[in-house]
């Protein structure tokens, strides 16, 4: 076993058609080596079928938000506090945060986890969302229920040696970033969050001209894509004797 481990993974997959086709990519012919999925979103039964198809490790990319200017999705439960006016989930952190019930989310998060198991998934982990928790206890609670980690827990966590996001950062500066982060990595475990997808139209298609959204649309996802694709990253990682592994793998 290699000193310094590696979780690449990706998020969103079951969003949309061009995130499911850019994640298989990633994890058959790139680094990125476990997908965290969105049951609630419109394109998680091709999502499900791809993940049956090619072996890939899945989280329950657990789902209380939906950012997006039109791409709307609904909770699968029919709980009052989760939604706007509109019928779908609420836009922002904040607002989840001031509506959302512990009793609304339990019982969303459980029907999204109930989901996989309909599809025959085999679920390694839990995460979340936009990368913070709305109702905080609901996420353990439904974590020690499906018998998963939660892996952004407070105890969780901690078995990390580091979690970073490769995503958000200007693409002009993002391989430097992804190099240098490389070779700073310790011993240890260690997780990077990416967001992948293919160059389709629909991304492009997601967000208002100038919406807070926009970055994460086309822009991050393009990038990471690209990154985890190249060649040179993967010897990057060989070159270091980083070993890629998941959660599961890493923690079992």
């Amino acid at each position: 076993m290699a000193e310094v481990r590696l979780v690449v993974q990706s998020d969103d997959f079951g969003m949309l058609h061009a995130v499911n086709v850019g994640t298989v990519k990633a994890f058959r012919d790139g680094i990125v080596t476990q997908v965290s999925t969105m049951a609630a979103c419109p394109w998680f039964t091709e999502a499900a079928a791809l993940a049956r198809e090619f072996g890939i490790p899945l989280g329950v990319h657990q789902t209380l938000t939906c950012e997006w200017d039109f791409l709307r999705w609904r909770p699968l439960t029919d709980g009052a506090s989760l939604v706007g006016e509109d019928g779908t989930f609420l836009r922002s952190v904040e607002e989840a945060r001031a509506s959302v019930t512990h009793e609304d989310s339990v019982r969303e998060l459980n029907a999204q986890v109930a989901k996989f198991a309909a599809e025959g998934l085999e679920i390694e982990y839990l995460d979340v969302h936009m990368g913070q928790s709305a109702t905080p206890a609901a996420y353990d609670e439904v974590s020690s229920a499906a018998g998963k980690p939660f892996i952004y827990g407070e105890v969780e966590s901690q078995r990390f040696a580091s979690i970073e996001t490769l995503s958000d950062r200007d693409a002009d500066v993002k391989r430097a970033w992804l190099l240098e982060y490389l070779d700073k990595l310790t011993p240890g475990v260690h997780l990077l969050v990416t967001h992948c997808a293919a160059a389709e139209p629909e991304l492009g298609a997601l967000h208002k001209p100038g919406s807070y959204t926009y970055r994460w649309a086309e822009e991050y996802r393009l990038s990471d894509q690209e990154l985890v694709m190249d060649p040179e990253i993967r010897k990057a990682i060989e070159e270091r004797g980083i070993e890629l592994t998941t959660v599961a793998a890493a923690f079992s």
